[in-house]
């Protein structure tokens, strides 16, 4: 079993969690309330601006020419494509160009993109590539899973979402992902795996606060 099929194993119900919470669940409906996607989509485009920065400190500690090429062209697929949809749906939904550059990232975007940036600044590839595989993958999982909802791929408002996301070329990225998290478990201690495990669940539960963050619309009390 390699070391990501035993994460998603020993972590079956958080990491299933961020498929079946309602806010994914509506949106492959097509019943999400317009304002609840609204304020995700802006919470999210601020989320984006420091998980590229993850992919960029990826090229950086790379041993390799080759990973540090993969994760260059990671880092331009968030920057051109994801956060491309982003801007597409902002454009749809009215809001500036200046509404998204100047939005206050709620409590939980704080947080979540901290800690990512926390653990990659401080750990080595490994710790990096375990912190920002959760969003990724699952994304990728969310994808998939919500295209074989009926009408979900051609909804008006959440088509675009759903095709980008369950698409093949975001799909290529999540896989050299999970590939990349087998090849640097390979060899370490049961501490040091032991830790990659602690950094995926809490980014995994990220997932699923960040979910319920938008589905609430909250900030701070």
């Amino acid at each position: 079993m390699s070391f990501t099929q035993h994460l998603v194993q020993k972590y079956q119900h958080e990491w299933r969690q961020t498929q079946q919470h309602p806010f994914v669940q509506e949106l492959g409906r097509g019943t999400l309330d317009r304002n609840k996607f609204r304020f995700y989509m802006i919470q999210d485009y601020l989320y984006l601006i420091d998980y590229a920065k993850l992919f960029a400190l990826g090229a950086v500690k790379a041993p390799d020419l080759t990973t540090m090429s993969e994760f260059s062209a990671s880092l331009s697929n968030i920057l051109h494509e994801e956060m491309g949809i982003h801007r597409s749906y902002a454009a749809r939904f009215g809001i500036t160009r200046e509404e998204l550059e100047q939005a206050e990232p709620s409590p939980i975007t704080l947080a979540y993109s901290h800690y990512m940036l926390h653990v990659a600044q401080n750990g080595g590839l490994a710790e990096l590539t375990a912190a920002l595989l959760p969003c990724m993958w699952s994304y990728w999982e969310i994808g998939r899973m919500l295209k074989k909802f009926p009408g979900a791929v051609d909804h008006p408002d959440y088509g675009e979402w759903v095709r980008g996301y369950s698409s093949e070329e975001f799909g290529k990225h999540a896989q050299w992902c999970i590939n990349l998290m087998d090849r640097l478990a390979l060899g370490k201690s049961e501490s040091e795996l032991a830790r990659l495990e602690t950094i995926f669940l809490n980014t995994t539960r990220y997932e699923t606060l960040f979910w319920e963050m938008s589905y609430q619309q909250q900030m701070w009390l």
